[in-house]
């Protein structure tokens, strides 16, 4: 009896050695630690958050389009050649003959003479102030409640990858956890294993067993050696998976120390999960946004109907002169203001099809909304229906374990009281071992449809929630 005692003891503290060792073999992690350090490195998060960024930056420029412009310029113009000037003879003629009366002029002939000076001036400058407000253009003003729904967007879909990353990396630690419970009760089962097969040569030695009981013993203890090996290997990827998962890769070496325990979900939650998922599930908000910017894409198109309208003035200072002595007195000014409008008449029907390709890409987006509300619905049914399932296995689950725990301590009793076989021990402990594996799974089971649940709905535990 004080045998069974110490197997006991050692199945309750083989978790905690492992734990032990976890210091030396990598960063204690829990749970919590993970989905943050997942916040902090997810590559999709991490383009999501710049996406946001960038849709406030859309949502400034599209309210910069309603601002007035207003532009400084101011040029210097030296003519290096003049070109040369003409002016017809019919003109020329009479002006040479008015400013000297005894000039000698012949008949004008309707042709150019080329005059002896250039009428363009040598220097110019000017400097003007251009002021363009506009006063009405349709797409201008749809385009900044189509840049804010952007914006609303582009958070919805940060939220959608932040809510994703955090079930992904949930199922991930759990997977770690159920590889670890497995490995340490692979171990476990090997080191009964082994004392089992020193109590049976020690009894094989007094004569008490056969050489077959022996063999038995031997045999079960070499088919475990493997099985141990096998599942090092698979918490060794499982962990990995973890890793990658949190987009860390190898950069960081993590041991998860939390326990594979139920955690129930609340049952009001399971209760109102078919309503709710309509409510809260991203990929609904992400597509009543596009169907929000969709509609103001049509809303656009449709502005090209309607006038657009500019109300423009401008300031200017101009000097022209022959030589480089330019000074204040011989700049003039200039002012003027004024209104543009212009209306499209016909663009060969092409604001027609553009219209219409807008209002068919609303409505194929409708359907595609109808359509996922639909699976929405089937999977969070089909999630409500796993929970309960694994709920009821994990209670069916810990009878077994109990009655098989009561089974093995029994037979290894009657063994060492030479009153069972070796085959009887040996399937007592397959079957405490097949009935502590089927409380894992299903325990495993329970908290991965838990964070599917948590991410259909939209919700983040409360130590993700903090990092918003």
């Amino acid at each position: 009896m004080k045998r069974i005692l110490l197997i006991i003891l050692l199945c309750s503290a083989a978790p905690l050695l492992l734990s032990q060792t976890a210091d030396t073999a990598g960063t204690p992690l829990t749970i919590d630690a993970a989905v943050r350090l997942a916040v902090q490195h997810n590559a999709d998060l991490q383009s999501a958050r710049l996406e946001v960024m960038r849709s406030d930056a859309r949502v400034n420029e599209a309210w910069g389009y309603t601002m007035p412009t207003v532009e400084l310029s101011g040029t210097f113009n030296h003519v290096v050649e003049k070109p040369k000037s003409y002016f017809p003879d019919a003109i020329y003629y009479p002006l040479v003959k008015l400013m000297d009366s005894t000039a000698r002029v012949p008949r004008p002939t309707g042709q150019l003479i080329e005059l002896p000076f250039s009428m363009s001036p040598t220097n110019s400058a000017n400097a003007a102030l251009n002021v363009r407000q506009i006063l009405f253009n349709g797409s201008v003003f749809v385009g900044v409640g189509a840049a804010a729904v952007y914006s609303e967007l582009a958070r919805d879909v940060y939220r959608q990858k932040k809510v994703e990353t955090v079930a992904k990396v949930r199922k991930a630690y759990f997977g770690a956890l159920l590889a670890r419970e497995a490995l340490t009760m692979m171990q476990s089962n090997l080191k009964n294993a082994e004392d089992n097969l020193k109590n049976v040569r020690l009894l094989r030695a007094q004569g008490i067993v056969s050489e077959y009981d022996e063999l038995r013993a031997t045999v079960g203890v070499d088919n475990l050696r493997p099985v141990v090996m096998q599942s090092e290997t698979n918490f060794g990827l499982a962990v990995d998976n973890l890793r990658n998962t949190m987009g860390i890769g190898d950069s960081i070496a993590v041991m998860p120390v939390d326990a594979l325990l139920l955690q129930e979900v609340d049952e009001g939650i399971i209760a109102s999960a078919d309503r709710a998922v309509l409510e809260s599930n991203p990929n609904l908000s992400i597509m009543r946004h596009q169907i929000e910017l969709n509609s103001a894409s049509l809303n656009a198109e449709r502005a090209n109907y309607l006038p657009t309208i500019v109300a423009y003035g401008s300031y200017s200072y101009t000097a022209i002169k022959d030589d480089y002595r330019i000074s204040t007195n011989d700049f003039y000014k200039t002012a003027q203001v004024g209104l543009n409008f212009s209306l499209n008449l016909f663009q060969g029907l092409q604001t027609n099809a553009r219209v219409e390709q807008a209002q068919l890409e609303r409505q194929k987006t409708e359907e595609q909304k109808r359509s996922l509300e639909r699976n929405l619905q089937m999977g969070i049914r089909s999630l409500v229906g796993t929970l309960r399932q694994a709920r009821k296995r994990i209670e069916g689950q810990e009878r077994t374990v109990e009655t098989a725990e009561r089974g093995y301590a029994i037979v290894t009793a009657r063994y060492l009281a030479n009153a069972a076989t070796q085959l009887e021990v040996n399937d007592a402990q397959l079957a405490l071992s097949q009935a502590k594996v089927n409380r894992m799974q299903s325990i495993y089971d329970y908290l991965v449809a838990a964070s599917e649940l948590d991410s259909m709905l939209g919700r983040l535990p409360a130590y993700a929630a903090e990092e918003e």
